[in-house]
């Protein structure tokens, strides 16, 4: 068994253990890097040490803070009323305003992170608001990040576009994008409609679990019992409850509007933080950790009583969980492993049935590390393939750029990540898991239906 495998055999057993059990996958994995790269790679501390994503770590730490600050002082309950306005009634209008917000500042040149941790608390507060999932609010925010990312302007497109200009194709640019956004936007749609179809359904086998024992307790007692689905209110006004796995969603009777959120003077400085890092992020180009943890500063001078509430309730065990996974990877790539598929990607000699291999290997390491160096590391496997004459360019590169962005809505993903911290303690968990499987049908499918699309097909 040469090394190679057996260190991808670690970082799987270190991940199944951190999936079914209550122990931290990122902690196993920080010990296994020192373990398999000391040990089997013979690689020094220091040199594992290195691996560790400080970019990433900054980018978690400074974005989780100041949207716990963001939460914590109002302003997210502000953000959330002024769309729930906005939305009236029409309670399809907001998936398709958080996508549109989400794909516009991608597109705008915003980096995924930036874009999905802007967004996702204001999207998720509103959802449950809404009686819309959590988590199908999560994705819908993700795929609007992703239909975004390749726009010219994005480090995502930059990347996708040296592959285009070394494959002869740059004037295909534009392609690329439109590609990317509408493949994301149907898959916003589908991943929507599946995700609430299922909560709905759990939701009324809850109802109906709740009915029975009350049908239950009526038949013991002989009277009736109350139930938590359904209570009476004054006048005879019904309440009905249902509870669901990831929210708590409260029907009146009487129909009300949104409860008006006071704009008090801190919550529209924190409104005009949240500008600043945009414009710092995308205009001025900084890094978008650095500019959160600026951002959240100033504003913990602003009002010191928000700190202690907000560091305590910033997710530490997502934190370490995504960079102790990334931490492993990097140790890979550094023993030699990664470059060792690239080499037996390139060897193949078949360009279509390189490309399809080349997809599934990008979705499956972009799932567990940064998708912009995962674009980096396989774009000189791909140029070759894309020059293939029997191929399109733009479809090789498209295949590749939808199948290693597609998968960030992995928990070991800065975008998963960032909606697992966006989301209520309570659902971490399922949290977890669930964007876990998603991610996983995503390896699985997407590739595969990218490659006949735009390869085989020779869409563009």
């Amino acid at each position: 068994m040469s090394l190679s495998l057996i260190a991808f055999l670690v970082l799987v057993a270190a991940f199944a253990v951190g999936s079914f059990t209550k122990i931290n996958a990122g902690l196993l994995a920080t010990v296994a890097a020192f373990g398999v790269g000391t040990l089997l790679a013979g690689m020094s501390i220091k040199d594992v040490i290195g691996q560790f994503p400080a970019g990433l770590f900054f980018i978690l730490v400074g974005a989780t803070l100041l949207f716990a600050i963001v939460r914590i002082n109002g302003t997210i309950d502000l953000l959330a009323y002024w769309a729930e306005r906005l939305a009236g009634d029409r309670k399809i209008l907001v998936p398709i305003l958080m996508f549109l917000l989400t794909a516009a500042l991608a597109s705008a040149g915003a980096f995924t992170p930036a874009a999905i941790a802007i967004v996702a608390p204001v999207g998720l507060a509103l959802g449950a608001r809404f009686g819309i999932s959590t988590l199908a609010m999560g994705l819908v925010i993700v795929q609007g990040a992703n239909a975004g990312a390749f726009s010219p302007v994005n480090p995502f497109g930059v990347l996708g576009n040296k592959m285009l200009d070394g494959a002869g194709a740059s004037d295909d640019s534009f392609k690329l994008y439109a590609y990317c956004f509408v493949f994301n936007a149907v898959l916003a749609v589908i991943a929507y409609a599946l995700v609430q179809a299922i909560m709905k359904r759990r939701a009324a086998k809850a109802e109906a679990r709740q009915a029975d024992a009350g049908n239950a307790m009526k038949n013991d007692d002989g009277a009736d019992a109350p139930s938590s689905g359904s209570v009476s209110g004054p006048g005879g006004a019904g309440t009905a409850v249902l509870t669901a796995p990831a929210q708590t969603i409260v029907a009146t009777g009487t129909k009300t509007g949104p409860v008006k959120v006071a704009a008090t003077p801190m919550r529209i400085l924190t409104l005009v933080g949240i500008a600043s890092l945009l414009v710092l992020t995308t205009v001025l180009g900084l890094d978008v950790g650095v500019a959160s943890l600026v951002i959240a500063a100033v504003l913990i001078v602003l009002d010191s009583n928000v700190q202690k509430p907000a560091v305590e309730s910033m997710p530490w065990s997502a934190i370490i969980l995504v960079t102790g996974i990334v931490t492993y990877v990097g140790m890979l790539e550094k023993m030699g492993a990664l470059k060792e598929l690239q080499e037996g990607i390139a060897g193949l000699g078949n360009s279509s049935l390189a490309a399809l291999i080349a997809s599934y290997v990008v979705a499956i390491v972009s799932a567990f590390a940064s998708t912009t160096g995962t674009l980096g590391v396989i774009s000189p496997v791909v140029v070759p393939i894309a020059m293939d004459p029997l191929l399109t360019p733009v479809g090789v590169v498209t295949a590749i750029a939808i199948s290693s962005s597609v998968v960030d809505v992995s928990p070991m993903s800065t975008s998963g990540a960032l909606l697992m911290a966006s989301a209520q303690p309570k659902d971490e968990r399922m949290f977890f898991r669930a964007l876990l499987l998603w991610a996983i049908a995503m390896i699985g499918a997407v590739p595969l239906l990218v490659w006949f699309v735009f390869v085989q097909l020779g869409l563009g």
